[in-house]
């Protein structure tokens, strides 16, 4: 198998310059494969040895009929310059739109229940979804909402669903516009890094949404962008919570630092409690 690297491409683009490469730079079953079918050629260099190819024109065809390869220059650029790699253009190089890994689908999930007004490559529009269905965010470095817009970051995917039927949550929050943690890309920090605006993070009561909460976005955004968002009547909830919840995240996040100074008195009430409450239990039934 031809593991098809920026080192590699460079080294078959002086093949078929006419240089000569050390045998301990081309290794591999294919490497054989195109000396058996006489494409590459030993050469001895004193003690040392080396391949060529003695026909350019051989190994250009070989490489696009063996290996999809159609031109070694622009593969090579394409690896180079991943962002500029679309799928048309990499099968149009190399005959396989996965030549170079990157993602298609990049963004995030935003959800309201009520008009929040919105840019999106300098054209308005307005977040409201229609019950059962969410707004797909895709090209997120063009995205913008008015300052006085808080975000809040929704962790689990059944209260991103029901965000309607937990509006009494955030009165206190001026037109809450709620984003999901999934998918986990990285696109949802870099915009909130990106934008101004305050982040609530919106996640489960135990140790391990904390530590969400504090490596995830805390770190990155600090105490004035910042907050994790904790109900009045937690600390009468968590006797309710699981206990075996606990138990199995202390031995990983039982000695975290709590690094915002304000989930101080949660933290001990979880640790007091022995036990963790799941944000589901915010969900209003009918």
């Amino acid at each position: 198998m031809m593991k098809k690297t920026v080192s590699l491409f460079q080294k078959l683009i002086r093949l078929t310059e006419g240089e000569a490469l050390p045998s301990s730079q081309l290794r591999g079953e294919w490497v054989e494969e195109m000396l058996v079918d006489g494409i590459l050629q030993k050469q001895a260099h004193g003690r040392h040895l080396c391949y060529t190819a003695p026909d350019a024109a051989a190994l250009t065809t070989y490489l696009r009929n063996r290996w999809d390869i159609n031109d070694l220059h622009t593969s090579l650029r394409l690896l180079q310059d991943k962002e500029a790699a679309s799928r048309a253009v990499l099968t149009q190089a190399t005959g396989d739109s996965k030549f170079v890994h990157h993602r298609t689908m990049t963004g995030f999930l935003v959800n309201s229940y009520t008009d929040i007004p919105a840019t999106l490559d300098g054209n308005p529009i307005v977040i409201h979804p229609t019950e059962g269905a969410f707004t797909y965010i895709y090209d997120y470095t063009a995205f913008t909402v008015p300052e006085d817009v808080t975000i809040i970051g929704v962790e689990n995917a059944e209260n991103f669903r029901q965000i309607a039927r937990q509006r009494y949550l955030f009165s206190a929050y001026h037109r809450p516009l709620f984003v999901s943690r999934y998918p986990q890309n990285g696109d949802l920090l870099r915009w909130l890094q990106s934008v101004p605006n305050h982040y609530v993070h919106f996640g489960d009561f135990d140790l391990a949404g904390i530590h969400i909460y504090l490596s995830e976005f805390f770190q990155h955004l600090g105490p004035s962008r910042a907050e994790f968002f904790v109900p009045d009547d937690i600390f009468r909830r968590l006797p309710s919570g699981s206990r075996g919840r606990y138990e199995v995240q202390y031995s990983k996040f039982g000695a975290m630092p709590v690094t915002d100074p304000r989930l101080l008195p949660l933290v001990d009430a979880i640790h007091r409690e022995h036990k963790g409450y799941d944000q589901e239990g915010y969900i209003l039934e009918d």
